[in-house]
């Protein structure tokens, strides 16, 4: 990316998540700031690139376990660049009807994600911030899209933890929540402290506020319980991200962080308003 000039409204001097990401998956969508700021985080832990493979990884087997389970339309917010396996391509491996819309407010996601999927008519990419939920449910080529009425899984994928505030991070949850109708469906991952020292996490707090998400919070599973209310967790519940209905043993472990570092994760079926 470095050679060539970014796309409109894309600040290549800010270090941006969904680019750090990119870097930490093996991508090449980045710039020389982004990847300094993810050799920062990866020098105090260097499982992060584990952390984030074992979250693709979780992402693709909930959207699986949800398509062969009947659901046909996916919410995906902070979506991110586009990578191997997004969602829809699991989702429409499993179901050819389903449908999916990506939301980001990262101009450069926008941008790659809408020149991939310009004649993919079962997706839609839209612009969205996830902290005004009100203005992504109620755009309306997002209700033209996706049917509210039947159900629907909203995918909350590594977002919240960049929402630093607890209130607000709750208020969205809850806000994502009451859109969905009963028998919808709600997937949220999120890193942990784990057993990760206060003086790495507040480091990596550190180079998190220089970038564009301006901070990272780590929450406790009990915490990010709470985002599920009215919602029953399907088995395993809240547990580590490969520990989530894992394929095989070997490739679980091999997603499994060596130096302790935890990204949780959980799927919950909507059962009260």
């Amino acid at each position: 990316m470095d050679d060539r000039a970014p796309p409109p409204g894309v600040d290549p001097l800010t270090p941006s998540v969904a680019r750090m990401y990119d870097y930490f998956l093996g991508g090449t969508e980045n710039f020389a700031v982004d990847r300094e700021a993810a050799d920062i985080i990866l020098a105090v832990s260097p499982d992060a690139r584990v952390l984030a493979r074992a979250n693709r990884d979780f992402l693709g087997r909930v959207v699986r376990h949800l398509a062969q389970s009947g659901v046909r339309q996916f919410l995906d917010i902070g979506a991110g660049l586009p990578t191997q396996d997004n969602v829809h391509d699991v989702a429409l491996r499993n179901a050819p009807d389903a449908r999916v819309a990506y939301v980001d407010n990262d101009p450069m996601v926008l941008v790659h994600a809408t020149a991939l999927l310009a004649d993919n008519p079962s997706t839609l990419v839209m612009a969205g911030d996830v902290r005004d939920p009100l203005s992504i449910l109620c755009d309306p080529d997002l209700c033209r899209h996706l049917d509210f009425d039947e159900p629907v899984a909203v995918l909350l994928l590594s977002v919240l933890h960049f929402i630093v505030d607890d209130d607000e991070a709750a208020w969205i949850a809850a806000e994502f929540a009451e859109g969905l109708p009963l028998g919808g469906y709600l997937a949220i991952s999120h890193i942990t402290p784990g057993p990760l020292s206060p003086d790495t996490l507040n480091y990596g707090r550190a180079v998190y506020e220089r970038s564009t998400s301006q901070g990272l919070a780590f929450r406790k599973p009990e915490a990010i319980a709470k985002y599920f209310a009215g919602f029953d967790l399907l088995p395993p519940g809240i547990v580590p991200v490969n520990d989530w209905r894992p394929d095989d043993p070997a490739a679980q472990e091999r997603s499994r962080a060596p130096d302790g570092s935890v990204g949780v994760g959980a799927v919950g079926r909507k059962t009260a308003r």
